[in-house]
């Protein structure tokens, strides 16, 4: 069975501390009016997602390292099956960072998905996603 994706599910972003993730916030959110999804965290590690109206980014308060300007996080994927992605990546010879697993996101709502993670060809953290 070949693996099927069947989008983008998030891009995710980093940014260096709180006042920096607030500004990332507002500039999705409120310049650029993308509705908030969800919210986690609390302190210095805060997270949320916004939608973009065809995937979400995702928005982190903890980067420990300067990024560059179009620094990349990671690709998640939404698709049919997260195993047999993996199961795919693999048999191509791509190093897979986290098998297949179950996780419920401790946001607002909780989110249940099941997820795996690969290094793509050039060095990218690649997750195939799949919603609970």
């Amino acid at each position: 069975m070949k693996p099927k994706i069947t989008g983008v599910h998030h891009i995710a972003l980093k940014a260096r501390g709180l006042a920096a993730y607030e500004k990332l916030l507002s500039f999705y959110h409120d310049i650029l009016g993308m509705p908030l999804v969800r919210t986690w965290g609390e302190g210095e590690n805060l997270g949320a997602m916004v939608d973009t109206g065809a995937g979400m980014l995702e928005l982190f308060s903890n980067a420990t390292d300067e990024l560059g300007m179009g620094a990349l996080r990671h690709l998640a994927f939404a698709v049919e099956d997260v195993d047999v992605c993996i199961e795919a990546v693999r048999a191509a010879g791509y190093t897979v960072t986290m098998e297949p697993k179950d996780i419920v996101i401790g946001s607002q709502p909780p989110y249940p998905a099941r997820i795996g993670f690969c290094i793509g060809p050039v060095g990218e953290e690649v997750e195939f996603f799949k919603e609970r």
